[in-house]
């Protein structure tokens, strides 16, 4: 990561996630040094993915907690799919495409009621 100042810099971001005897997540907390506020924040669900160039292939992890009702997890995923139209927009100046990804997110939230 390099700043403004061109200076290169490393950004930290961590993950805390507390498990049952079952393995199931009662508690997410994530904090950065550049996030607002300073100190762990609590979260009840995440989507993380990365991509490996070399081997062309995506890994994720998807986690939420037991508190996490089925109506707070379409919400979230109806913004979720706006924001990966507004992350695809930016990565590839594709208007059309991005624009394609928010209907779909349109219409997945109406079906659901979310919007």
């Amino acid at each position: 990561m390099t700043s403004t100042s061109g200076k290169p810099r490393t950004a930290e971001i961590r993950l805390t996630v507390d498990l049952d005897a079952d393995n199931v997540a009662t508690r997410i907390q994530w904090e950065a040094a550049e996030a607002p506020g300073g100190g762990p924040a609590a979260c009840q669900s995440m989507m993380l993915a990365l991509w490996d160039s070399g081997r062309k292939t995506t890994a994720a992890i998807d986690l939420w907690t037991r508190d996490m009702t089925i109506d707070d997890m379409n919400v979230f995923f109806y913004q979720v799919l706006h924001k990966m139209a507004d992350t695809y927009l930016r990565a590839t100046k594709n208007d059309s495409v991005a624009q394609t990804i928010h209907a779909f997110g349109n219409t997945f939230g109406e079906g659901l009621g979310v919007r």
